[in-house]
Formats: C-alpha cells, structure tokens, sequence
C-alpha cells in the first residue's frame, strides 16, 4: 500500500476503448458528478476543493483567471463571477455543457467540448478539475497539458484517484505513476484524493496511453469511473 492506495490485482483483460469512443459511452456522457454542484456549502467547490476559489481569485490581481475542467452546469462558476474584478476571466470546459442555457455573468464562457482536444489560448491563475479526471481516458496527457496552462504562480487542483491506473496487465499503476507526478512537481494527498501543482511549467511524464476501460465499476466516490492503462514509454510496460 501506498499513500492509501491499495494494490489491484490482475484480471482478465477488458476491452479497452480509445478516447473518440470513450466521449460516448454512458458512464462519461451521462456523468452527473457537477452538475448541481455550487461555489459554497455542502454540495460545493469549497467543499470539494478545500478552499474557496473566489476568495482565492481575489488575490490575484486587478484580472484574475480561472479555468474549470469538466464544468457541468457551471453553477459555481456562475455565482463566483459577481464578486470577481471586472477584467476576470472565467472558462469553463465540459463535455457535455450546460443543459439548462442561461445568460452568462461578464467574463464567464461555458464551452462544450472533449478535453482530449481543446486546449485554451491563454493562462490562468487558477485550474480546477472536480472529480472530473475520473471520466478523463488519457488522465495523464491532461495533467501534462493543463500543467501548460497555468501562469508562473498559478494553482492547478484536480481530484485524482491513483488506483484506477493500470497495467496493461490490469494491475495497479498507481507507484510509478505518483512517482513520476511528484517528480514533475505535483504533489498528492492521499486523504482528500486532490492532485496540486504551483506554477506553469512543461510536463513530460514517462507512460504510454494504451487506452480505457469504461465499465471498471465504481471509484471512491461511489459512482462508476473510467480505469486508464498505461504502458512505459517505449517497451509496453510500466516501470
């Protein structure tokens, strides 16, 4: 065991799925996980991430950013907007986007789109992801990418769940990979499941995606979750 994790065993191999299918299955498609999520109180961002992200926005500047992974509704992103400077910038990312449209506070944009290939044209102070990596394939080249996106002294803060990274074998991944993550300057606390990074940097980490496993059942939180494999860059294997 490590960092609360606790090993997996191998199975009989699933039938693992690239990111274009992945986008369309149900567990991702049908994710309900922030939908109805708010900035404060029991069901919230500042419940989640442990902080609240406006009041964190509010130090940072005359225009600060805020760049918010796997979105829903954007409920959180709507009701922090009014108390944020004028020039603040707010994006939010989903894949599926908003299902009730409704006009958008000043300095907030909603966008529909697969993460696996959107990237922004600027960077953020701040970078959230709630508990969206868990529905994320290719987990990791996101966390590379989003790395990229944060300014010299931005936050970036994700829920990450170690134990469903695997093998090709179908065994768990989660030691390399932690390794390889807190190398590259991200830290993990096993007991919250929250991945951080400070400061924008370029990220390379050492695995090969070789594709996801929709039906892994359910993560931490209770509800079903994508498992991704992963193979050490170069030999199929992760080291």
């Amino acid at each position: 065991m490590i960092d609360g994790t606790s090993p997996t065993t191998a199975r009989d191999s699933p039938q693992l799925v690239k990111d274009d299918e992945l986008t369309a299955h149900s567990v991702v498609a049908n994710s309900t996980m922030n939908r109805e999520r708010v900035l404060t109180g029991v069901n919230s961002y500042t419940r989640e991430l442990g902080f609240d992200p406006a009041e964190f926005l509010g130090g940072c500047g005359p225009a600060p950013s805020w760049l918010d992974l796997c979105s829903g509704e954007g409920l959180a992103l709507r009701a922090a907007a009014p108390h944020l400077p004028q020039a603040t910038t707010i994006t939010g990312v989903d894949l599926v986007g908003p299902l009730r449209p409704a006009a958008l506070p000043d300095g907030l944009e909603l966008i529909t789109a697969d993460l696996g290939q959107w990237s922004p044209a600027r960077c953020y102070h701040l970078i959230t992801c709630v508990h969206g990596l868990h529905y994320i394939g290719d987990r990791l080249a996101l966390l590379e990418r989003a790395a990229s996106w944060l300014t010299d002294a931005g936050l970036l803060v994700a829920h990450f769940d170690p134990v469903t990274l695997r093998r090709p074998d179908g065994t768990d991944a989660s030691r390399p990979v932690l390794a390889a993550l807190r190398a590259a300057g991200f830290a993990y606390s096993a007991r919250h499941h929250r991945l951080t990074l400070r400061g924008g940097r370029p990220v390379g980490l050492p695995f090969t995606y070789l594709g996801a496993d929709p039906d892994a059942g359910p993560n931490y939180t209770g509800q079903p979750a994508v498992a991704s494999y992963y193979g050490d860059r170069g030999v199929g294997q992760v080291v």
